[in-house]
């Protein structure tokens, strides 16, 4: 039985031998009695087309006594989607949506624009190429990048050596130790953050949960984001850099000494926006980070030591950004006036020394701070460490104030005695304590695989580098801490950049050490959460015995 629809006309031919019979239908109603097709009465239901029906097609339920009017659904003017055509009895009857119109256009066009694609590929005589064989490899991107940064840097380094040939040999070296003070300090940042990106990445290949050791939330910079923010620093630093010195060269001192100063300011202004932009939770975790550690009048977190630690590496830096501010603020950026004995931003400032020991006097509060609130001895010798770094600093910027005589007599012996004890007690106390190792131990037992950490992988080239490696830039370290070395600019600054290798070095076992403690102790509490106690056991009414 075939029931036909007053707008909708189905004929169905049916062939009985060689000839067709077109079956009767019903005569449409006038068109003055027919209401206005609705795009619900245009609609075929999926059935009728032999397809399935679409998931986002709304079942309309109807009463078996409604209207014809009623069933065939509500206008689009009602702002409601109406049901099919009942065409078909005993069908559910459903209604096309805007929707699912909308999809059914998008498709149709998609489907057209791939083929008029595909026929001018043809026509061409190449065959169609997927969309994703056109999108470049990710490798061949960053081999694009290397290759841009390296020319750019091949750029900086002739202007910068042709700006710098342009100079008399007197003035010469005067300005680069001033472009070196302006510059060397922000590149050793730069390092820095690389490094750290380089131990946040092998933390993420290896089972340390670097996260939850310095009680990081879930949107922390990863490795990729710390790498990004040390590529645009080693960008913009080195073009300042070479701006400076081709400006000084051709005569340009004013606008030569304005570069650091908008460099400094631009940075100074980016990490202390309070804007939503440039990764504002780190920078606050940073800064927040960083009053603590100048005020420890809290208790003393994991992150807090740890970046202090981190701090007392880079002191040579900081006393560097004094240095630099100084002169930014007194007018002396391009100029000679800060080389004067008795100028306040000259190399025989007192400030310096002071700039220098801050960090290690930090870092010795937070000792104190620990040893109120834990009552552990273990804090008061660390605390000593970091006092054994006040004699080298001071008794070397006495050289400046005190007769030559005297000084090479009294205080340089002094100062040598000292710097060996702080160099020695600091790498006592980075491989027993800070990485938690036993020297006699991991040399004499190398099979043993407790012996071992889990960054080392077994392999006893890497302990003994370490080893070597920390006690070597440990010594040579203090010849940075000296105020009287300073002159040697392209020596302290390579040895403050190994330093900051030894560091990132020291940050490997540091965490992970944190790391096993953390894990050690929840072993434990859950170990004790599972097992009954002793009392416990011998108190049970079941096994207790009289």
């Amino acid at each position: 039985k075939i029931q036909s629809s007053p707008v909708v006309r189905l004929h169905v031919k049916l062939q009985v031998g060689a000839s067709l019979s077109p079956l009767p239908t019903a005569s449409p109603p006038p068109l003055q009695s027919s209401p206005l097709p609705t795009l619900a009465d245009l609609a075929i239901p999926c059935h009728a087309a032999g397809r399935p029906r679409a998931p986002f097609r709304r079942k309309v339920p109807t009463s078996p006594t409604a209207s014809p009017e009623s069933r065939r659904g509500l206008r689009l003017s009602d702002g409601r989607h109406g049901s099919s055509l009942p065409c078909c009895p005993g069908r559910p009857r459903y209604g096309l949506s805007i929707l699912g119109f909308v999809r059914r256009r998008r498709r149709l066009c998609d489907r057209v624009r791939a083929r008029r694609v595909r026929a001018g590929a043809e026509m061409k005589g190449v065959s169609a190429i997927p969309a994703v064989a056109i999108i470049p490899s990710p490798l061949f991107l960053w081999r694009v990048k290397v290759i841009l940064f390296l020319l750019w840097g091949l750029c900086c380094c002739k202007i910068g050596w042709d700006s710098v040939m342009r100079m008399s040999v007197d003035l010469r070296d005067l300005f680069l130790y001033e472009a070196f003070l302006y510059y060397n300090p922000l590149l050793l940042v730069a390092l820095m953050i690389w490094l750290w990106g380089v131990n946040l990445w092998v933390f993420a290949q290896s089972s340390v949960n670097y996260a939850k050791v310095f009680d990081l939330s879930q949107t922390h910079l990863s490795h990729r984001e710390i790498w990004r923010c040390a590529t645009w620093l080693t960008l913009v630093v080195p073009t300042s850099m070479t701006a400076y010195l081709y400006l000084y060269s051709h005569g340009e001192v004013s606008l030569a000494a304005s570069q650091p100063v908008l460099l400094y300011a631009i940075l100074l202004m980016i990490l202390l926006s309070p804007f939503d932009m440039f990764y504002l939770s780190s920078r606050f975790f940073f800064l927040r980070t960083m009053w603590r550690i100048a005020l420890p009048l809290q208790a003393i977190t994991f992150p807090d030591f740890f970046m202090a630690d981190i701090f007392t590496s880079m002191s040579k830096v900081f006393s560097d950004l004094e240095r630099s501010g100084c002169r930014m603020v007194h007018r002396q950026v391009a100029t000679i006036a800060w080389f004067e004995a008795d100028s306040i931003c000259g190399s025989h400032s007192v400030a310096i020394p002071l700039v220098l020991v801050l960090p290690y006097l930090c870092r010795f509060f937070q000792c104190l701070r620990q040893y109120k609130d834990t009552k552990e001895k273990t804090c008061l010798l660390n605390a000593l460490k970091y006092s054994t770094a006040v004699p080298v600093i001071f008794l070397s910027a006495l050289k400046y104030h005190v007769f030559p005589d005297v000084w090479i007599s009294f205080y340089r012996p002094l100062w040598l005695i000292s710097s060996v004890v702080n160099s020695l007690y600091s790498f006592y106390w980075d491989i027993k304590r800070d990485w938690d190792l036993s020297i006699l131990t991991r040399i004499f037992m190398f099979k043993n695989p407790s012996a071992w950490s889990n960054l080392l992988y077994g392999r006893s080239w890497v302990f003994y580098w370490v080893l070597g490696s920390n006690l070597i830039l440990r010594c040579t370290w203090t010849y940075k801490l000296s105020a009287h070395l300073r002159h040697n600019y392209l020596t302290v600054f390579a040895i403050t950049a190994l330093e900051v290798v030894r560091r990132f070095q020291w940050v490997f076992f540091r965490v992970e050490n944190e790391w096993n403690k953390m894990t050690a102790k929840q072993n434990f509490e859950m170990s004790s959460d599972v097992m009954p106690s002793e009392s416990d056991r011998l108190l049970d009414s079941n096994s207790h015995k009289v």
